[in-house]
């Protein structure tokens, strides 16, 4: 009975870390791009253009880090 609780808590850390990992992958890249496009709007005076288009950016690397994550995640040997 020990085993399958070992088992089981272990189960639900990694799903919760692997929760955790996808959070960051998702965010940090569209939070970062946000930031950096309202910079250079204010710095060049583009005002919304370069908070738009770092915002795209922002979610298309977003996206291609969860892929990967996922790739991982079915594959991890590779």
């Amino acid at each position: 009975m020990a085993k399958e609780d070992r088992s089981s808590r272990s189960a639900t850390v990694m799903i919760f870390m692997t929760a955790l990992d996808t959070t960051w992958r998702m965010f940090t890249p569209i939070l970062a791009g946000t930031f950096a496009g309202i910079g250079l709007d204010h710095l060049f005076s583009t005002a919304p253009i370069a908070t738009i288009i770092c915002l795209i950016l922002g979610v298309v690397v977003s996206g291609l880090l969860i892929i990967r994550q996922l790739n991982n995640v079915r594959n991890p040997h590779k």
